[in-house]
């Protein structure tokens, strides 16, 4: 079993808040504002997707559970905004 990576769960949580951040779903701390930028958000999300390719077979069983979980998460809310 491979072992786990601390900065791997701190990048994929850094990712996914930058994807709902580009998403609207966080606000602009500087505004205050929520913005979408769907260009951006589809980046990150096409990003998490290269690295769940990528990991394949190489991650533990929780950092595994958070990248499909981030994924899960983050496709709808980028299928809503794109309507």
């Amino acid at each position: 079993m491979p072992a786990a990576d601390p900065r791997f769960n701190d990048f994929v949580l850094l990712q996914a808040q930058n994807a709902g951040f580009f998403l609207g779903q966080l606000p602009n701390p500087a505004t205050g504002e929520k913005q979408v930028n769907l260009r951006a958000a589809k980046s990150v999300i096409d990003s998490l997707e290269m690295l769940e390719i990528k990991t394949e077979g190489n991650l533990t069983t929780e950092e595994e559970r958070l990248l499909q979980t981030a994924l899960t998460n983050l496709r709808p809310l980028f299928e809503k905004a794109s309507t």
